[in-house]
């Protein structure tokens, strides 16, 4: 059986300002901390390597934590957060023009055929969320961590509970409700004999306190 721990990164500058975050928004001194408590709960996990978002904010959680534990980190763009619209990167959240762009990029997250400018929507992600499962199922370390984020790890369960027949619909029950506190832990397991997935932990951030 092949474990996955997914770690959503450290708290970032984008989740607390007010703006829509782009892929550098780096970690607050709170989401520092937070990566350092995650970093020493992987000391003693049965790690072998980590494979990190390019975001900033995740590769940021997993350089804390390579110097922890002393793991080799790799970086995939397959693990990244949702794309955004280039149009509303370092927009802040209430600003009455972009508001109504922002409306219609959430709706084709969930809404089969729509996409947003350079955003993108739900069919991307959903093979993307295929590809970055495929891609761990293939790797040959039986213990991998993974350095990524809250929406794409709702796409990721919403994936591997329903297969590629996902619907928009589907996933808009899981985007609703399943959520990750920052550096929240989760854990898949894959069946290598059997070539399923299931889930074996969710969000588990109790090393926060």
């Amino acid at each position: 059986m092949k474990r996955i721990y997914f770690v959503r990164h450290g708290e970032s500058e984008g989740n607390v300002n007010g703006h829509f975050q782009g892929a550098e928004s780096p970690l607050t001194p709170r989401g520092v901390m937070q990566a350092k408590i995650v970093a020493e709960r992987c000391k003693h996990l049965p790690l072998q390597v980590l494979v990190a978002s390019t975001m900033a904010r995740a590769q940021d959680t997993g350089d804390i934590i390579v110097r922890t534990t002393g793991l080799p980190k790799e970086s995939s763009q397959l693990f990244t957060e949702r794309i955004r619209p280039t149009g509303l990167v370092g927009k802040r959240h209430d600003d009455p023009e972009v508001q109504g762009r922002d409306a219609a990029w959430l709706r084709s997250l969930t809404e089969s055929g729509r996409q947003v400018e350079d955003g993108e929507n739900f069919e991307m992600i959903k093979e993307r969320a295929g590809e970055a499962l495929a891609y761990l199922a293939a790797r040959p370390e039986e213990h991998i961590g993974v350095i990524t984020h809250g929406f794409f790890m709702r796409m990721l369960l919403a994936y591997v509970t329903f297969g590629p027949a996902l619907s928009g619909n589907e996933f808009k029950q899981f985007s609703r409700t399943y959520h990750m506190e920052n550096t929240g832990l989760s854990v898949f397991v894959y069946d290598e004999k059997q070539g399923t997935w299931w889930v074996w932990v969710w969000n588990d951030h109790a090393h926060l306190g």
